[in-house]
This record gives C-alpha cells, sequence and structure tokens, in this order.
C-alpha cells in the first residue's frame, strides 16, 4: 500500500493499493493522457476520468478493477490535478521497480 499526497501543502492523502496501480497498467490508462505541454491540470483528470468511464461501459466482463480503481483513487474526495501528478509519478517508480524485479528473476533463471 502507498501513500499519494494529494495536495500540495500534504495535508491531503491518498491511499493506493499495487492492484490499483495494475490495473492502471493493464488498461494503459495513463498513455497519451497528458498532452505535449507535460502539465497535469484538471482538464488531465477529466479527461481520465471519461476514460474511464468509457472502458467501464464498453466492458462486456466484470470491470470490478476499473470499479476498484474508481472508488479508491480517481473519484477520491480528496484527487484533484496535484494529486495525479503524484499518481503519475508513483505508477512510473512502481513501473521501473517491477521491471527491475522482473529482470532480476529472469537473471536468476
Amino acid at each position: 500500500m502507498y501513500t499519494i499526497q494529494a495536495n500540495p501543502s500534504g495535508t491531503r492523502s491518498i491511499k493506493v493499493s499495487d492492484e490499483n496501480l495494475r490495473t492502471i497498467e493493464k488498461y494503459g490508462l495513463f498513455r497519451h493522457l497528458i498532452d505535449s505541454n507535460g502539465i497535469v491540470d484538471e482538464s488531465v483528470l477529466e479527461k481520465l476520468r471519461l476514460n474511464i468511464r468509457s472502458l467501464i461501459a464498453s466492458q462486456e466482463e466484470d470491470s470490478k478493477d476499473l470499479l476498484d480503481l474508481c472508488i479508491d483513487v480517481i473519484y477520491h474526495n480528496n484527487m484533484k490535478a496535484f494529486g495525479l501528478q503524484q499518481l503519475i509519478k508513483l505508477y512510473l517508480t512502481w513501473m521501473s521497480s517491477t521491471q527491475d524485479e522482473e529482470e532480476e528473476g529472469e537473471a536468476e533463471s
């Protein structure tokens, strides 16, 4: 379980689980999310929310993982643009550590 800061002063936070991060990876939710300017603002958060809603609506099978991500993180009361920026940073760190673990596992084989 990870904790991300949801505002610049650090008075609000959001808990993020490994399962939440795996769901982001599974659906590629951060791919092509941020414009070329690299700024994460409220419009980027809204775009992410709309993308997830669209995915849930188009899913024929169970989308419990997406719903859990929405409830726990994306639609959390404290989630704003700053929180999304912190979530993206956490995701990138998590991805690099996951890849390092996989490479170590392959090297031992």
